[in-house]
């Protein structure tokens, strides 16, 4: 098959879609498929080992009243030209001009369309910028959605969430791969600390207010642990943090730059316990590299990581102080040896369900359904 995967951007691996995406594309074309990925940005045309990546210019990208909807007529022009000579054209997030394109062309061309939200249709999602996501869904968002041939969920909440907004066409729930990377059980052995670890975007919707207030209560009751803090964020933002931090007296806390590829598996190697305490995640990527990497989480019901309960390597809690203190106090107090099985058995079910081969194979099965008819692949859902 030849496939167009289409994305707003891809910046850096520290964002979910900015991985995944590149990473799903990759995956399909070890596969045997053809995959071009178009983005908006300032990288140049790209030929990739596995797959073709084009970034095209953002017009407008200096206009206050324009910039925010990510125009790019090179991108516009470009995809329908390829919708052409491709099969499918597959979109992944939405609210930006690049995730509208694609329904033209497709509709232009007369090819089928699939649309990942990427967790854009989550209530707390839904609730930022709420007036201009109003206005844009009805204006252009909206019948763009309407027109694909299929939506793809990466969780059942997600799932939900798309029913929630009324639409009615089929959905395939396929989640997101992880690569798994070598077991480095020596980076967490004789240390004298212990490591809490979040990892990931600084922002309001992950809840690390919450977890700082947690963390302030739970800290003195077990010293040799500290809580450290690694990932990008809005200069203010990450000011208001430090700032929450110093007021309430919370103990060993390190805020550190974000970091990429094996600085980062380094990272959750050398963490005892991984926390995600937030809001909303149609995923969580970095739930899946922290367990890949043998390291237990904390998930918040905002997750859709109940299996960590169900898979003893990790706790699944309401996204509220008491939830999180509970589990910082019950997972603390546990010895290295028996955090180390928790890692063990949560590594075991990223390889057992999670690789990036396996994936790809149920995208490939739902795109040669759309294409070719045949039995609904078992991760289609149409109720």
């Amino acid at each position: 098959m030849r496939l167009v995967y289409t994305i707003p951007a891809v910046s850096n691996e520290a964002q979910g879609p900015s991985y995944s995406v590149p990473r799903l594309a990759r995956a399909l074309a070890d596969l045997g498929h053809e995959v071009d990925l178009m983005s908006v940005g300032e990288e140049p045309f790209v030929v990739r080992k596995e797959y073709r990546h084009s970034g095209y210019r953002h017009d407008f990208a200096h206009v206050p009243l324009l910039r925010s909807l990510v125009f790019s007529r090179g991108f516009r022009d470009e995809l329908r030209t390829r919708a052409k000579t491709h099969d499918l054209i597959h979109n992944h997030s939405i609210w930006l001009m690049p995730n509208v394109y694609p329904a033209w062309a497709a509709r232009a061309a007369d090819k089928p369309l699939v649309v990942s939200p990427r967790g854009t249709f989550s209530p707390v999602a839904l609730a930022i910028s709420s007036l201009k996501k109003k206005a844009f869904w009805a204006l252009a968002q909206g019948p763009a959605v309407r027109q694909a041939t299929l939506l793809h969920a990466t969780s059942e909440d997600e799932y939900r969430d798309i029913r929630a907004r009324g639409l009615k066409q089929p959905v395939a729930v396929v989640p997101n791969g992880v690569d798994i990377p070598a077991a480095r059980p020596h980076l967490r052995e004789g240390a004298n600390r212990r490591t809490l670890l979040y990892l990931g975007r600084l922002h309001p919707i992950k809840g690390l207010e919450n977890l700082i207030k947690a963390w302030t209560r739970v800290a003195p009751r077990h010293g040799d642990w500290d809580l450290r803090l690694v990932g990008p964020g809005d200069a203010a933002y990450v000011a208001s943090l430090k700032a929450l931090a110093e007021t309430l007296g919370a103990p060993n806390i390190t805020f550190a730059e974000p970091c990429y590829g094996e600085a980062k598996n380094n990272e959750y190697a050398a963490s005892e316990l991984y926390i995600l305490p937030s809001f909303s995640e149609n995923f969580g990527m970095s739930v899946a590299e922290a367990l890949a990497n043998g390291t237990p989480a904390i998930v918040t019901h905002g997750t859709p990581w109940s299996g960590v309960r169900e898979r003893n390597c990790g706790w699944w809690v309401p996204a509220d102080e008491a939830g999180i203190e509970a589990a910082l106090d019950e997972a603390m107090a546990l010895d290295r040896a028996r955090l180390s099985q928790m890692g063990a058995s949560a590594r075991a079910w990223m390889q057992e369900s999670y690789s990036w081969n396996g994936i790809a194979r149920q995208m490939d099965e739902v795109y040669r359904s759309i294409l070719h008819g045949g039995a609904t692949p078992a991760s289609v859902r149409v109720d």
